[in-house]
């Protein structure tokens, strides 16, 4: 069997304290019949020796390029930067605050791709966070419904995989794994979920950056619907109802941390609404969630 060549693309702002990990994280992989072409990581305006961490890497590893962007311009200029700096088809996104949960979860995520009619592979976030806290409980309970709602239709974000089809995300929104899954369905392409494919990430640890990141999040979501008619599973009740019994499952039932949960999404979705409603519909530069900096 032939190699399988990926990019795989880390978009950066102010991440010293992540950075380095995010990146070893790679080269501690099994990659078997998969072979990582390059790294490129596209620095947005960061100030605190991320660019220097990562040509220290640079150093050592050989295949990792930085490309430094004088100043900010949101996360979909980056990733545009990159996929127009690559030189692979397939392209794994991989957060730089986040890391591999696992040896095989790159190849978990990839191999895939050997079926030529995947287009996108999602894998599976698992948060850090300590379940006892209330807002870390809803973390878990917003992963976990992730995860059982991917077993049934595919919800694709935090780590993903893709050809590249020749799609470039609009820079004013922030709105880009669903984006690129609309263009690759489009185009006939299968996407699907990856359960193994474990990426670790930090989720928030207070009330008000938990609704910081889900109302950015639902404000792309609810632009999906609105711009292109493109239906996000995450809001499909039967889809839901679904995840909750797994996600009860395997969290247990508590029902106060369940209902606080619950009470802080529907937040979220109401408020994400309303930003759009008044016409401030979606940002592509948001502040940072700086408690979910502490992998």
């Amino acid at each position: 069997m032939t190699a399988l060549d990926i990019t795989i693309g880390i978009c950066a702002y102010n991440e010293a304290q992540n950075i380095e990990r995010s990146i070893r994280s790679i080269y501690d992989q099994k990659t078997k019949d998969i072979n990582v072409e390059e790294v490129i990581v596209v620095s947005s305006g960061s100030t605190d020796g991320t660019d220097d961490i990562v040509r220290r890497l640079a150093e050592e590893y050989g295949n990792i390029t930085l490309i430094r962007q004088e100043k900010r311009e949101g996360k979909n200029s980056a990733i545009n930067c990159y996929l127009d700096n690559k030189t692979c088809d397939v392209v794994v996104m991989l957060n730089a605050d986040n890391i591999f949960g696992n040896e095989n979860s790159l190849y978990s995520l990839v191999s895939p791709f050997f079926n030529e009619k995947v287009g996108m592979v999602g894998g599976h976030p698992v948060p850090t966070n300590d379940k006892k806290d209330k807002v870390g409980f809803a973390t878990h309970v917003l992963w976990t419904m992730h995860h059982h709602l991917a077993l049934v239709y595919p919800k694709i974000g935090e780590l993903v995989a893709f050809r590249d089809i020749g799609t470039r995300l609009p820079t004013d929104q922030q709105s880009d794994e669903d984006i690129i899954r609309m263009n690759l369905e489009n185009a006939g392409y299968d996407c699907i979920y990856a359960p193994d494919a474990i990426v670790l990430n930090r989720g928030p640890e207070t009330e008000e950056d938990f609704l910081k990141q889900r109302i950015r999040v639902n404000i792309g979501e609810v632009n999906m619907k609105r711009k292109f008619d493109y239906d996000i599973p995450s809001w499909n009740k039967k889809y839901l109802m679904k995840a909750v019994i797994g996600t009860v499952k395997d969290l247990g039932f508590h029902p106060f941390k369940l209902l606080y949960a619950v009470r802080l999404e529907m937040k979220a979705r109401k408020t994400a609404e309303e930003h759009i409603d008044s016409g401030d519909a979606d940002m592509n530069i948001w502040d940072q969630v700086a408690t979910t900096k502490k992998l």
